[in-house]
């Protein structure tokens, strides 16, 4: 049971497609078959069931997959810690950040580490924070620069970078755009436009209401600040947004007693070993104010 192979059976089991798999790790599908072939003759069981265009894992499937993950990411642990030793910044760092964080948080980070560590291949994915989460806890990623859960799982270590400060906006032409203060009762009158449910800052949000036992009236969800600030812009509901993005386009209101903040920062498997290069990244990033 070749390394290789373990990771085009992830691969498969990850995309439900032979052909994505194949795309993904750039080789030819019949490439992919075979390896999947040897594995399933080696194991002498199939390891998944093809139904139309769907592709499926057995039970046995089932069983090898996280078993599989396990054996990959003590490889690539033993990789790192033997890499380590020489004291080099080099090799591959695979880094998930949001979008939000990638546009007003990082750039000045990735500017100064791609001057410093020339020799680093930056492998830097633009991801949902909840996807990128996973991925960390999956070992596809090293670290994941991200809004941060609020009870993270055992196997996921956080730290806070950034405090962000969340405010209540709406456009210059909501009928509350004029209002210095605005209770909450009357505020959830209002149609809303938030985070999709789910997400990491939704249930910040959802946290804060709860005490009041009060439940906004959701008119649109998207997963993109953006977004969101957009439709907020031309009138279609109010929001919660980050105090960095508040400009002349929305109108920021006085909640009294909602308060706010969501963390971002760092996440990273507790039981992998950083690489030199996921090192140098952390000691770059700003302490977390207090």
């Amino acid at each position: 049971m070749d390394i290789t192979s373990l990771q085009v059976f992830i691969n498969v089991a990850e995309h439900r497609s032979f052909s994505l798999a194949a795309e993904s790790m750039h080789v030819t599908q019949p490439a992919i078959s075979k390896r999947i072939a040897s594995l399933e003759a080696e194991l002498n069981t199939r390891l998944f069931d093809r139904i139309g265009r769907q592709t499926l894992l057995t039970e046995a499937g089932q069983a090898l997959l996280p078993r599989a993950r396990r054996i990959l990411a003590e490889v690539q642990d033993s990789r790192r810690v033997i890499s380590n030793l020489a004291g080099e910044v080099g090799g591959r760092l695979s880094i998930g950040t949001s979008h939000h964080i990638g546009l007003h948080r990082l750039p000045e980070v990735l500017r100064a580490f791609n001057q410093r560590y020339a020799n680093v291949e930056l492998d830097l994915h633009f991801m949902d924070s909840e996807e990128a989460c996973e991925a960390v806890l999956h070992g596809d990623l090293e670290l994941a620069i991200v809004t941060l859960p609020l009870i993270p799982p055992p196997s996921l270590a956080c730290t806070p970078v950034w405090h962000d400060k969340l405010r209540v906006v709406v456009g210059p032409d909501h009928p509350l755009h004029t209002r210095r203060s605005v209770e909450l009762v009357a505020l959830a009158g209002y149609p809303a436009i938030l985070p999709a449910h789910g997400t990491f800052t939704r249930e910040v949000i959802e946290d804060a209401f709860r005490p009041y036992d009060i439940e906004p009236q959701l008119r649109l969800s998207t997963n993109y600040l953006e977004t969101i600030k957009m439709m907020v812009s031309i009138g279609l509901g109010w929001s919660i947004l980050p105090a960095s993005m508040i400009d002349e386009e929305v109108h920021a209101l006085n909640v009294p007693g909602l308060k706010l903040q969501r963390e971002l920062g760092v996440a990273r498997h507790t039981e992998r070993t950083l690489s030199n290069a996921a090192e140098a990244m952390l000691k770059l990033l700003p302490a977390a104010p207090v």
